[in-house]
């Protein structure tokens, strides 16, 4: 059957059940949950796989799912994600009141956006012309929040690595993939629809334990050690290395106190910062990160305080496949038009942010492609759909599409675009890295 045919086919299919695909969408959105947390999450995506008919896989790093559809014929499998997560935002309007749990990154759509393209692809006429494998991913944790609660996990025996993708990629789920792809939402300023390409910082993420001594702060304040002072003094130190920090590479710097004292009467003895340092290259980011380093001890030295300095290993910088890329662009085109898409080149990093695919990118091809339809500023308390046909099922359509593409006529595409990649490491190359990058370090200020 004629490719343009089975795309038609699949739409329709989408269109059939677009009020199901977006509900997917509406009612994740009414229960976020922070990473490793998405139960509820994780309950929607199982029982909307079992409506459609996938036998899948629960309980993937820790919340994880993964299913998978065949085609009439065997070849490579092209993994579909589905992010499950979300951020704390308080003030949101669809935030949880107990939480502050919001989907103020968009995730909430992920998972419509990968069931619609199965029931596109689902399609029997168009199903058996493919060649290959659809791997359903539902994925938690990319938003590296709640750092004290996941290094818990992680001293636990729980967790080895602390975002979804990572653990994933450290248990196995991708060893059948061949490639992946998500599409994520955005708030173009434009009439841009779809943005592909384009790159990512990568980042590690900074754990710190300020410790001092309690004493009566009104009383005797000179027989403690004060661990928010220490801190004050570590965070400012970071401030000044700024100027140090070349364009190009991007730098970022941010973080906040989880805990800053207990009592205003009494001398902080615990104070506690999670932070990240983002970069453009993993070098960028060492160079960086050892500086900061440096000025959180100096905290710690100029008060007599101890600091403990956890790093944990973060993001890899995205790379965007660009004949994968150049699949999705050329569907995206089709509908929505070639001018409302932009084309980032492989270097232009978009914004500053990280994501975990960019360590899937370094073992296999991948592209983070963004569908607009949002309004608002992504992670504020503003960021909220305002269109759930370009937020949910344009893009369900254009990845129905792509798959199409890369697996009929004997997966002659998704073959093509793998011999063409050279990944950048092995899986086993990978988790030695990461492993390699956790650092604990306990100065002790004198």
């Amino acid at each position: 059957m004629h490719i343009d045919i089975l795309k038609a086919l699949a739409q329709a299919a989408i269109d059939r059940q677009r009020d199901w695909i977006i509900n997917i969408a509406e009612e994740i959105l009414r229960t976020p949950e922070t990473g490793f947390n998405e139960i509820r999450t994780s309950q929607v995506i199982s029982r909307r796989l079992d409506e459609i008919g996938v036998r899948h896989t629960q309980n993937i790093a820790i919340t994880g799912l993964k299913g998978v559809v065949r085609g009439g014929n065997s070849g490579p499998t092209v993994a579909v994600i589905g992010e499950m997560d979300s951020v704390r935002v308080l003030g949101h309007p669809h935030s949880d009141p107990v939480t502050g749990a919001a989907h103020a990154c968009g995730h909430n759509c992920q998972p419509a956006v990968m069931l619609g393209a199965a029931v596109g692809l689902m399609a029997p006429e168009v199903l058996r012309e493919l060649s290959g494998a659809i791997a359903l991913m539902g994925v938690p944790a990319e938003e590296f929040i709640d750092v004290e609660q996941r290094l818990a996990l992680y001293r636990q025996g729980r967790l080895g690595f602390m975002s979804g993708k990572q653990e994933m990629i450290r248990l196995g789920a991708f060893d059948d993939v061949d490639m992946a792809l998500l599409v994520h939402t955005s708030a173009s300023p434009d009439d841009t629809r779809f943005t592909v390409g384009g790159t990512s910082n990568g980042h590690v993420v900074k754990y710190v334990k300020y410790i001092g001594k309690a004493s009566h702060a009104g009383v005797a304040p000179h027989l403690g050690v004060n661990a928010l002072q220490a801190a004050m003094v570590g965070l400012h130190a970071v401030n000044t290395q700024r100027e140090t920090f070349r364009d190009d590479d991007v730098v970022r710097l941010h973080g906040i106190l989880t805990t800053a004292g207990v009592s205003t009467n009494s001398t902080p003895a615990d104070v506690r910062y999670e932070g990240r340092v983002r970069g453009a290259t993993v070098e960028a980011i060492a160079d960086a990160g050892a500086k900061v380093d440096r000025c959180l001890k100096a905290g710690a030295l100029a008060l007599g305080a101890k600091v403990e300095i956890v790093t944990i290993p973060g993001y890899l910088p995205m790379l965007s496949n660009d004949p994968l890329a150049t699949v999705f662009a050329e569907n995206a085109g089709r509908l929505v038009g070639k001018s409302r898409l932009a084309w980032l080149s492989s270097d232009a990093v978009r914004g500053g942010g990280s994501t975990d695919m960019g360590d899937l990118s370094h073992i296999m091809p991948v592209i983070h492609p963004y569908s607009s339809g949002f309004a608002g500023n992504g992670h504020g308390d503003d960021y909220v759909v305002q269109d759930y046909e370009q937020a949910v099922i344009t893009p369900a359509k254009v990845v129905a599409m792509t798959l199409i593409d890369l697996l009929s006529e004997n997966a002659a595409k998704a073959r093509e675009v793998v011999s063409r990649t050279r990944p950048r490491m092995t899986r086993p190359q990978y988790i030695a890295l990461q492993q390699g990058r956790l650092k604990e370090e306990y100065y002790v200020g004198q």
